[in-house]
């Protein structure tokens, strides 16, 4: 099938950059991700992953963890483990 469609998004510059690392990574290029997004929810019928409205606690962890506030180190899987359980 012949590709004529094209698709135009603003997105945030640093946005566009870290998928664009990942997607380098994966070695694939941007159309490449995008008609693979496509053809996965055509596929499922829908999105392809969960889209959920995190709640306050999770909205904190995640903001901490984007911002490197309160994270803990450890030497090995092990040490993580033993802190853990």
């Amino acid at each position: 099938m012949t590709k004529s469609e094209v698709i135009r998004a603003r997105v945030e510059p640093e946005l566009k950059q870290e998928a664009k690392n990942v997607f380098s990574k994966l070695g694939l290029s941007a159309t490449q991700a995008i008609t693979l997004f496509y053809k996965q929810v055509t596929l499922q019928q829908g999105l392809p992953f969960a889209v959920k409205i995190p709640n306050a606690e999770t909205r904190e962890a995640l903001q901490q963890a984007h911002d490197g506030e309160e994270l803990t180190e450890y030497e090995s899987l092990e040490a993580l483990k033993t802190a853990h359980g």
